[in-house]
């Protein structure tokens, strides 16, 4: 059986858990969240833990599901955040109302759309906080925020990650 899968999942005071046919509906004081069962494991809720149990041979998959819940569970609880730097001259952010825009040296600005469930703030020009109670989705959104620029290796310029480090390059000798 899988390590993480032996490790029950505690429940926080405030958040609820329910078992529906199908799914695991978890409810928080941020919001709630659905995670699809997999008919290979088994999971029960008892005094405040969730536990999995694999049916037949499938670990792999009591482990996924395991580490999912937990992900729902702290969502719905503390939330998830994600922070990006814009590094390069007049590179900028802001957010007006639905919209990201970003000015990323490019002859035109970018507007992002920001989607359902996350919510973007802009603490500096240079700075964007991506935040919601989805794991999956806040990391998502903040992937493509960064690929609109991936930071380049030579000046370091781009939209990273605040715990990225960026291997430079030496440039081109005569």
């Amino acid at each position: 059986m899988s390590r993480i899968a032996r490790n029950p999942v505690s429940i926080p005071t405030g958040v609820q858990v329910a078992i529906t046919d199908g799914s695991i509906m978890v409810k928080g004081p941020k919001g709630s969240l659905e995670v699809p069962l997999h008919p290979a494991v088994e999971v029960r809720v008892e005094d405040g833990r969730v536990t999995f149990e694999p049916q037949g041979t499938s670990s792999a998959m009591a482990g996924t599901l395991r580490a999912l819940v937990n992900n729902a569970v702290t969502g719905v609880s503390q939330g998830f955040e994600r922070r990006l730097q814009l590094v390069g001259v007049g590179y900028r952010a802001q957010v007006q109302g639905k919209v990201l825009n970003l000015t990323l040296g490019f002859s035109h600005p970018v507007d992002y759309p920001i989607p359902e469930g996350v919510q973007i703030e802009t603490p500096s020009q240079t700075e964007v906080v991506v935040k919601g109670i989805d794991k999956q989705q806040v990391g998502q959104t903040a992937a493509e925020i960064r690929a609109f620029r991936p930071p380049e290796p030579y000046k370091g310029k781009g939209v990273r990650y605040a715990d990225e480090h960026i291997v430079r390059k030496e440039a081109k000798k005569k």
